[in-house]
Parts: C-alpha cells; sequence; structure tokens
C-alpha cells in the first residue's frame, strides 16, 4: 500500500496498480472509510464520557449579593409576660396588637460574597452502571459498521476495477475487428488498383472499416468513465496517471476451484452482525430501565468562605470559613408507571428484533442461495462462451483462407470477422458479470480479507 500511495502521489509517474494495491489506497484514503474510523473513535470517546460520571466532580464557585432592600421580621412580644402591654405595664388583651410590636426590625447585611469548592461522587448508581454497558454496545455498533463500510468500499472498487478491465478488453477486440476491416479494405484497394476488384467492393469495405470507428470511442470512453470512477473510488484526484494490470481471462484459471468453495455461511454478515449488536443493546436498555427501581446513593462534600457587611462592598470584609461532607440517598418510589411502561417497550423492542432476524435470516439464506446459483450460470455461460470464441475463430480462418483464394465473397468474410468479434465481447462480458456476482456474493456473505488489502 506505500508503495502505490507513493507512486500515485507523483503525478509524472504512471503506475500499475493491482486489483489488492487499489482496493489497500482506497481503505486507507477514502474519505468515506476514514468517516467510519472517525465514528468508532467518537464511541469511544462518548463511552469514556459516561465512565467519567462515575468518578468524583469538583468545581469552584463564587457568588455576590447586594442586598437592596432587607427583610423586615415582627416578634409577638405579646406572648412574653413583662415585655408587651401598654407603656403602664399592662399586659395586652388577646386579640389586640402591641405598640412596640408594629414597627418590626430589618434583618440581614448589604452584602454577601461566597467563595468554595463543591465535591461529589456517586457510591451506588445501579443506572449509571447499565449504561457502561449500553456504551460498550456502541462502541461495537461504531466498529461493526466500520467494517460494513470497509466490506462496501472493496466490493465498489472490485466492480469498478473489473469495469476498466472490461473497457481495456472490449476496446482492444474492437480495435482488433478494426485491424481485420481495415487490413480487408487494403487487400481491396491493392486489387482495384489490379483490375481484380471493383470500386464498388473497395467503397463497402471503406464503409465497414469506418463503421467500427465509433465503437472505438465508445470503448474509449468507457474506458475513462470506468478509469474516474476507480480514482474517485480510491480517493485520488481524477486526473492521477495510473494503470490497472492483468485482463479479465487471468481470472479464468481460478474461477473453477473458487466456485467448488462456495458455501453460503452468513457468520460474516454486517445486518446479522448489527442485528446482533442492536439485540444486546435493547438487553442492556432493559437492565437500565430495570435498574432505576433501585436506590441511589451519592456523597457530597463543600468548604466554602463567607463574608457579610454594610456599607460599601469592597470594604469591612469577614470571612468564616464553611465545611460539610454528607450522603444523599435516593429510593424511588413512585413515578406515575413510567418506570413500568419503559421496561413493557423495551420488552416489546426485544420481541420485534428476534422477528426481525428471524426474517432477515431468511431473507438473507435465499439470497445467498441464488447468488450461488447465478455464479455458477455465470460459469457455464462463460464455458459457452469461450468454446463461442474457438469455433468463430476457426470459421474466421477458414473464411480468410477462402477469400484469399477467392472461394469466398467479402459478406461472408465480414459475416465471419462480425460473429468472431460478438464473440469474444460476449465472453469478456461474462467473465465480467462472474466477476461481479461473485464480488457481491463476497459483500454478501462479509468474508472479504480486509485484514490482508490493509497490511499490504
Amino acid at each position: 500500500m506505500a508503495i502505490a500511495c507513493c507512486a500515485l502521489a507523483q503525478a509524472q509517474v504512471q503506475a500499475t496498480l493491482s486489483l489488492e494495491d487499489c482496493i489497500a489506497v482506497a481503505l486507507s484514503q477514502n474519505p468515506t472509510v476514514r468517516v467510519a474510523d472517525m465514528e468508532v473513535h467518537k464511541a469511544d470517546y462518548s463511552r469514556k464520557e459516561t465512565l467519567g460520571r462515575l468518578l468524583p466532580t469538583l468545581s469552584f464557585d463564587g457568588s455576590y449579593n447586594r442586598t437592596l432592600q432587607k427583610q423586615v421580621a415582627y416578634m409577638d412580644l405579646d406572648a412574653f409576660p413583662g415585655m408587651g402591654g401598654d407603656e403602664g405595664g399592662n399586659a395586652a388583651q388577646p386579640g389586640e396588637r402591641s405598640s412596640k410590636g408594629d414597627a418590626g426590625f430589618k434583618m440581614g447585611l448589604d452584602n454577601m460574597y461566597s467563595l468554595g469548592f463543591q465535591a461529589s461522587v456517586p457510591v451506588i448508581a445501579p443506572q449509571l452502571w447499565a449504561s457502561l454497558k449500553i456504551s460498550d454496545q456502541q462502541i461495537a455498533r461504531a466498529v461493526e459498521q466500520a467494517r460494513a463500510s470497509r466490506l462496501d468500499m472493496v466490493n465498489q472498487v472490485k466492480n469498478a476495477y473489473y469495469a476498466l478491465q472490461l473497457a481495456y478488453d472490449s476496446k482492444q477486440v474492437v480495435q482488433e475487428s478494426y485491424d481485420m476491416a481495415a487490413l480487408t479494405h487494403d487487400t481491396y484497394v491493392k486489387r482495384h488498383a489490379l483490375g481484380d476488384a471493383s470500386e464498388y467492393e473497395v467503397l463497402r469495405a471503406s464503409v465497414a472499416m469506418k463503421n467500427i470507428e465509433p465503437q472505438i470511442l465508445q470503448c474509449e470512453i468507457a474506458v475513462k468513465r470506468a478509469h474516474l470512477q476507480l480514482a474517485i473510488l480510491m480517493g485520488v484526484e481524477a486526473d492521477t496517471p495510473f494503470d490497472i494490470s492483468g485482463t479479465l481471462t487471468d481470472y479464468e484459471s481460478t474461477m473453477y476451484s473458487d466456485v467448488m468453495a462456495l458455501q453460503p455461511d452468513l457468520s460474516g454478515n454486517t445486518s446479522l452482525a448489527m442485528n446482533a449488536i442492536e439485540t444486546r443493546t435493547l438487553e442492556r436498555t432493559l437492565s437500565m430501565e430495570k435498574a432505576s427501581w433501585w436506590p441511589t446513593l451519592s456523597l457530597a462534600g463543600n468548604y466554602s468562605w463567607n463574608s457579610s457587611s454594610n456599607g460599601s462592598p469592597f470594604r469591612n470584609f469577614r470571612w468564616t470559613s464553611y465545611s460539610m461532607v454528607g450522603l444523599s440517598l435516593s429510593i424511588p418510589i413512585f413515578q406515575g408507571g413510567q418506570r413500568y411502561n419503559r421496561i413493557k417497550q423495551a420488552r416489546i423492542q426485544l420481541d420485534e428484533m428476534a422477528y426481525t432476524r428471524e426474517n432477515l435470516t431468511r431473507n438473507l439464506n435465499s439470497q445467498a442461495a441464488l447468488a450461488i446459483d447465478n455464479i455458477k450460470l455465470n460459469v457455464k455461460q462463460i464455458a459457452s462462451s469461450k468454446e463461442s470464441v474457438g469455433e468463430a475463430e476457426r470459421a474466421n480462418d477458414i473464411q480468410n483462407r477462402s477469400f484469399d483464394i477467392g472461394a469466398a465473397s467479402y459478406l461472408d468474410l465480414r459475416d465471419s470477422q462480425l460473429s468472431l468479434t460478438q464473440a469474444r465481447l460476449s465472453y469478456c462480458q461474462a467473465i465480467y458479470n462472474y466477476l461481479v456476482a461473485a464480488s457481491d456474493l463476497e459483500l454478501l456473505l462479509g468474508n472479504a480479507p480486509v485484514e490482508r488489502y490493509l497490511g499490504k
């Protein structure tokens, strides 16, 4: 991977990349994969945030209050014999208000300062402990999503690589057809110069040759489009010069052994893995909801300095310290049935997830079986197409020899050439269909060797 990246970084170098090189570059450079990896780190930080709630918290607080209007307090002096009553010392009668108690007196000072440290730590927190397990499942979900992103990227790069190979091979087949038509045209031109062929035959050969030129242009456009798509998936600039190695026919040597080893093993399927993670998350959520019935206990303490004074807020400071440590116990008794209904919801979600997994497993098994059958049909199609290519080549050779001795017409020769071109294109298309089907099955089963590509 490092060699491929260095070669791509040098714009003046035409790097030749294999399929494994392209996948390795895409897994390291593509923004989609990078975002998926960042989600894993984000989930890890989220778990650390939850873990931090189990640790002590410490804060420093400060406040200043200026009293604008002091509170007035009144005292019932009639309740104290000898202190209430009128000026003559007679006690006031019940229901009467003493004249001395009517004025009241003001309480408090003008300025109040408070500075101090506040600390707390949970001692018994069942819900918080359960939430930590949910955070673990969030990390597992992010990891599985990152793996799914890599598997999907491997599939996309493979399909784009195969499409580029198909474009190259198709262009080569069409170019060979053009060369044969050009050779036939040159033969007629020479015959016409010798008086052995008519001008009509020369024109007909020229038209046949020029009719292939638009196909060559279409193949060149297909090559550029496939090259651009592969560059985008690799996360490099579109104008980065690079080439690919190999042709579609190179995969035929291992095709039959690969098909024989196919097994519908869904143990690596990302959808089933995500379903399992979601199920465990719901189980943890149910445990957390049940933990809301348990009491909680926390330890708290503070150390503060207080000052109060009258007059200017910048003078007459009288600081006194204050400290305390205490336990806070909370026992939930009744919350209007909220906890009970949340537990019921969590259980229903678990049942829904079980039915979802059953249906998902059934669908995936059907998809895997159909995909394997499709691959086997593609292999048969490749064998049939290869046989057709061989027959078309032999027929074209016969027509070429017959044409050279004048035993075959131009139409017979041109028909054999078109049949050969079509057979070769069908052969390339059949191999491409097989490779794409195998790549899609690999994505479905989730068994792509991602670690091997990352290690390149």
